[in-house]
């Protein structure tokens, strides 16, 4: 599928800016950005539509939102092969670079709510210490 399609199917008006944000999005950033890392790879285009169109790709869930305590806001891809799937992944954060990465191999775990609670979003973000500032190596392993 092609960055045009994948707006469309997303429900994305497709404009020249949208598609130019979305390709950058998504070839230049495997992992986690703000929005000061996009604003650097597009200096040409002003903050405010940056940050509108951040919240759009948010709302028609290409991007997730995450919330690592740090202060400024943070996105990632949903899934880079497929950015509509609903495979969300866990966050870790940590606590001395303040570095926060995907965790993509790891799956959410299951929460139950109790009957009359809807839930509209999930935030999984684990907070500790990395591997490099551990000072001990680390190889991410493949999904089973």
């Amino acid at each position: 599928m092609t960055e045009e399609q994948t707006l469309r199917k997303a429900g994305v008006r497709v404009t020249a800016v949208r598609l130019l944000i979305w390709r950058t999005i998504h070839r230049e950033f495997t992992g986690i950005f703000n929005l000061a890392d996009l604003e650097e790879a597009l200096p040409t285009v002003d903050k405010s539509t940056l940050f509108r169109t951040l919240n759009l790709f948010s709302d028609n869930h290409l991007l997730d939102e995450i919330d690592d305590g740090s202060g400024s806001q943070k996105y990632c891809q949903r899934n880079a092969d497929d950015p509509l799937s609903d495979v969300r992944h866990i966050h870790f954060s940590c606590r001395i670079c303040h570095r926060t990465v995907c965790l993509t191999n790891i799956p959410l775990p299951e929460v139950t709510l109790p009957e009359g609670f809807e839930v509209d979003n999930v935030e999984y973000v684990v907070k500790g210490v990395c591997p490099k500032c551990r000072g001990v190596s680390y190889t991410p392993s493949t999904p089973a």
